[in-house]
């Protein structure tokens, strides 16, 4: 039995068009912010020379490029489902996950290399002062970038934001790193400059692998196993319900779908069965709250689960003997 997710704040406002509307805000004004920094330390990179400051300039740019398909995934989400795609378009959003992992690892590669080209020749670094004042601009950028696209990102679900999120406080990190190498070349250790730059890049590696892990466990239908006890929890507690043989959840976007087979009283009418599906959906859209749809599979007690489903081995005409 399938039923329909509904809208729990009673109002007109379908909470999938909102958590995207949230999305987008969040994307189109972090990326405000970051572009306003990355120029801000370009200037200063023209007038210093420092190879530090330049790799965070970098990163930031590729940050602020990297919400475009998030918002473009945002956008298709927000279509309602065709014929060819019937569960609409919320993958896209993971795809644009992976493409901002690799947007994330491939600005790493670029400023470990502009790091080793000046390691062992490290440019003369001037106008410190304003090197120290450029990193502490992109410390404050983005980690109120990185706030704001976490805070966001956690609300709606998104695994996507989150990752861009944790991008943004690695750069927050790496415009620290460069005020300590700022500090490192006016001690009079020049090699500080690139060797900083080289410690940015791994660390820009590090995030990269951890987001892309978190990427692709979603586009392989992972979930977090404690979401699968919140389910089964939430269904124990509705009348009538006395086993739960199989729980599905898989997520699509920033939104989980979910798929159940309960055991109930093989005497109960199908209207009795309809009332206690219903309510199963009911405990569970309000027990998780990234939920957007469930299926009830209404079994009796005596035959619940997938497996009494299946047909037994049979043959059709001269076909080979098989089974569903």
């Amino acid at each position: 039995m399938r039923h329909h997710s509904h809208d729990h704040s009673h109002g007109a406002i379908d909470p999938a068009l909102l958590t995207t509307q949230q999305g987008i805000a969040a994307i189109k004004w972090s990326a405000v912010a970051l572009v306003v920094t990355a120029l801000i330390q370009a200037a200063v990179v023209l007038v210093s020379g420092s190879v530090a400051l330049l790799a965070d300039t970098i990163h930031n740019l590729a940050d602020a490029a990297s919400g475009l398909p998030l918002w473009l995934a945002f956008l298709l989400t927000r279509q309602p489902p065709t014929k060819r795609f019937t569960y609409g378009y919320g993958r896209a959003e993971d795809f644009a996950g992976l493409l901002i992992v690799l947007m994330i690892v491939g600005s790493g590669i670029v400023v470990a290399y502009e790091s080793m080209m000046h390691l062992w020749n490290p440019p003369t670094v001037q106008h410190l002062w304003a090197v120290g004042v450029a990193s502490v601009i992109g410390f404050l950028g983005n980690e109120a970038v990185a706030r704001y696209r976490l805070k966001v990102g956690h609300e709606i679900g998104s695994a996507a934001l989150i990752a861009d999120g944790h991008h943004a406080r690695t750069d927050a990190l790496s415009s620290l790193s460069v005020l300590a190498a700022t500090f490192g070349v006016w001690l009079g250790m020049p090699m500080a400059d690139p060797l900083v730059g080289l410690l940015i890049a791994a660390v820009i590696l590090k995030i990269g692998w951890e987001s892309g892990a978190s990427i692709v466990m979603r586009m392989l239908d992972g979930v977090d196993p404690q979401v699968t006890e919140e389910v089964i929890h939430a269904i124990h507690h509705v009348p009538g319900v006395q086993d739960v043989t199989e729980v599905r959840i898989r997520w699509l976007g920033h939104r989980l779908l979910a798929e159940v087979n309960i055991g109930v009283d093989p005497s109960l009418s199908v209207e009795a069965g309809h009332h206690i599906a219903a309510e199963v959906q009911h405990q569970l859209l309000h027990h998780l709250r990234y939920l957007s749809n469930v299926v009830v599979h209404i079994d009796p007690l005596t035959a619940s689960g997938e497996h009494h489903h299946r047909i037994a081995s049979h043959t059709h005409g001269e076909f080979p003997t098989h089974s569903h």
